[in-house]
């Protein structure tokens, strides 16, 4: 059965701090802004350290780091559903950006929303394939669902000896990756166990404790064991629930194939990722809305369509997607969040509505 205790499961927060480069000059003022903040949260002052960026904020409303900065300070005081949206909000502002989906992912890790977890660690690495932290609290979030799945499994049958074993060494990988995060003479809030490992790594590199690297040394040894682990832990998905674990990549590429088939001005495709019964705006005849589009695909020029921040949600043989649009033409370029319904149909998902918002 799995425990109800918290256990920090990511391995760290990414220290946006130092490592994110902005395009945008700073002022002499505002540098020197950004380091006091960084102080005051070294010292603990989390309300003066909200109170000086949200004055930064106000003046750069477009900035990143501060908006960053504000995210780890309302991680620290426990304000987690704020430090979400300001962490959501950066991702649909700077797509490019790995940083603010890890932490969505370290956040709703700790909420216990290990799917979210895993869609936000997935963003973050397809923007930046090479993050490493991004891979390693991904392995963390998949040793999870793989516990709750064998724990499933026993739950129906409590004999099968081969979960058993498999769920042991589950666990044993799970407790001995969840070490480095616990360091309660670090943490801000040392009586609160699930801020520990996001109150330690939220701050810059010299806040962490100089014993880390030497504790990250035993994590090879439970790892040489996942190869046993790993095998059956993508089976549960497939076995027991195959719609959850494979539907949603499956949108995802059709989303894709979709603005791949608009970018290339192929027509005849691009409709056909439409469904029958698709929606059309303001209840045009279908034929009508058809002939529209191609006119406008077809125009001259180059034309792009690409989509991110992808986020599928499952109903069943209904799958609604959030996601960000860039649109370029040789005389507009967009960019608009954009709402997608796909039913699914002879085996095949296809679009039924299609929404700005």
């Amino acid at each position: 059965m799995p425990s109800n205790s918290p256990t920090p499961l990511l391995a760290r927060l990414s220290a946006i701090l130092l490592g994110l480069v902005l395009s945008t000059a700073v002022s002499l003022a505002h540098a020197q802004t950004l380091p006091d903040v960084q102080r005051l949260m070294k010292q603990g002052q989390m309300a003066q350290a909200l109170e000086k960026v949200d004055l930064y904020i106000a003046s750069k409303p477009k900035d990143a780091q501060g908006r960053f900065l504000k995210g780890l300070i309302l991680t620290e005081v426990g304000r987690t559903a704020d430090a979400i949206a300001v962490f959501t909000k950066l991702t649909e502002d700077f797509p490019e950006l790995p940083e603010p989906y890890n932490n969505l992912a370290v956040l709703y890790a700790q909420q216990k929303q290990y799917d979210k977890a895993r869609t936000e660690l997935e963003m973050a690495i397809r923007t930046h394939p090479s993050y490493s932290i991004a891979h390693e609290n991904l392995g963390d979030v998949y040793a999870k669902l793989a516990s709750q799945a064998y724990d499933k499994a026993l739950q129906l049958d409590s004999s099968n000896t081969v979960t058993q074993t498999k769920l042991s060494m589950i666990k044993e990988l799970i407790s001995t990756s969840a070490k480095p995060g616990v360091k309660p003479g670090v943490a801000a809030h040392p009586a609160e166990p699930d801020k520990v490992a996001v109150a330690e790594v939220a701050k810059p590199a010299p806040i962490a404790a100089p014993s880390k690297p030497a504790e990250k040394a035993p994590e090879p040894v439970p790892v040489a064991k996942a190869p046993e682990a790993k095998a059956p832990e993508v089976k549960p998905p497939e076995d027991k629930t195959p719609v959850a674990a494979n539907a949603e990549a499956d949108v995802s590429r059709t989303l894709q194939g979709w603005a791949n088939a608009w970018s290339n001005k192929d027509v005849k495709s691009y409709l056909a990722y439409y469904a029958n019964d698709f929606q059309t705006p303001n209840g045009m005849a279908r034929k009508a809305w058809e002939t529209e589009r191609a006119q406008r695909i077809d125009k001259p020029g180059k034309l792009q369509v690409s989509v991110d921040n992808i986020k599928v949600t499952l109903a069943g043989d209904k799958a609604t997607v959030r996601f960000r649009q860039h649109y370029t033409s040789a005389s507009l370029k967009t960019s608009a969040s954009k709402t997608v319904v796909f039913v699914k149909s002879g085996g095949k998902w296809l679009i039924q509505q299609e929404r700005v918002g």
